[in-house]
C-alpha cells in the first residue's frame, strides 16, 4: 500500500478537493483506495457519506484524533490523507511517518506563496522528509489563467527549483460535484475529460510509484517540468473552451455548494 498526504498549512488551498479528486480517480482506475480525514472540521468524510453506491468505492478512514493515525487496511492498493491546515509539529510527524509521498497545493496569492514557502522549510525538518523517504510534490491549484498572481506563481515555482506537477484550473464544478460526495472522475462527458487532463501528471506519478524499482525514474520525469509545462496548455486550452462555450457542466443545475471546499 502506498500513502499519499495532501498537506499544506495554509488553509483554503484545495487540500480537501484534491484528496476527493485524487482518490476517485485512483479508485476509478481499479485500485482499492482509503480517504482518511485528518482534519477535524471532516470535510472528505462528509463528502464519502454523501457518495452514491454506484461510484467507485472508497473507504472511508477517521484520522481525526491522533489515536487514530496510522489505523488502516492492509488490503488497500492507496490510502489519500487529507490533512487539516493548522498542524503541530507532533501531528505533522505522525502524518509524515504514515506517508510515501507528500502533495502540496499552492494557489496564487501572496499569502498562500508566502506561507508554503515557510512549510517547505518546515517540512524540511523532518527526518524523513529529509532523508528523502517521503517525496514532495507541489500543485498548482485554483489557476485562473493569464492572471498576474497566476505568472507570480510560476516566478515561485521557478524560485524554488522545483515545478509543481500539474497546475489545475478554478472551476466552479468542483465544489458543485463535492455536493453529491462525487468528482470529475466520476463523470465522462468531454468537459470532465478536458479537466481530468489537467490532473494526468499526478496521476501517472502515483501509478509508477505502484512499482518500488520505478521511484527514481519518477521523480526524474517529473521534476524536469515538462509533465507540468504541457498541463498547462491544456488548462489555458480549457479557459478558452469555457469562454466561447459555456459548458455542459454549468449548464446542468446542481445543488448549492460548500464554499470551504475550495
Amino acid at each position: 500500500m502506498k500513502t499519499l498526504l495532501i498537506v499544506n498549512q495554509k488553509g483554503g488551498c484545495g487540500k480537501s478537493m484534491a484528496a476527493v479528486t485524487l482518490a476517485s480517480a485512483l479508485a476509478g482506475q481499479g485500485r482499492r483506495v482509503g480517504l482518511a480525514d485528518a482534519d477535524p472540521q471532516a470535510s472528505a468524510l462528509e463528502w464519502l457519506a454523501q457518495r452514491p453506491a454506484s461510484a467507485a468505492t472508497i473507504r472511508m478512514l477517521d484520522w481525526s484524533r491522533d489515536k487514530h493515525i496510522g489505523q488502516t487496511d492492509s488490503k488497500l492498493d492507496w490510502l489519500v490523507v487529507d490533512a487539516p491546515g493548522a498542524l503541530p509539529s507532533e501531528r505533522m510527524q505522525q502524518l509524515a511517518a504514515e506517508s510515501d509521498l507528500m502533495l502540496i497545493p499552492v494557489q496564487p496569492s501572496f499569502f498562500d506563496v508566502s506561507s508554503t514557502r515557510r512549510f517547505l522549510q518546515r517540512i524540511d525538518e523532518i527526518k524523513r522528509v529529509r532523508k528523502g523517504r517521503v517525496k514532495v510534490f507541489l500543485l498548482a491549484n485554483r489557476i485562473r489563467t493569464n492572471s498576474i498572481t497566476t505568472a507570480e506563481l510560476a516566478d515561485f515555482f521557478n524560485a524554488l527549483g522545483q515545478r509543481p506537477l500539474a497546475w489545475i484550473a478554478e472551476r466552479s464544478i468542483y465544489p458543485q460535484l463535492a455536493s453529491q460526495g462525487l468528482s470529475i472522475f466520476d463523470q465522462h462527458q468531454r468537459v470532465y475529460q478536458l479537466m481530468q487532463q489537467q490532473w494526468q501528471p499526478v496521476i501517472d506519478l502515483l501509478l509508477q510509484y505502484e512499482q518500488p524499482a520505478s521511484d527514481e525514474q519518477a521523480v526524474v520525469a517529473h521534476e524536469d517540468g515538462l509533465a507540468a509545462a504541457t498541463a498547462l496548455e491544456k488548462t489555458k486550452k480549457v479557459a478558452k473552451t469555457g469562454n466561447r462555450k459555456k459548458s455542459e457542466a454549468d449548464e446542468s443545475p446542481a445543488p448549492k455548494a460548500r464554499q470551504d471546499w475550495y
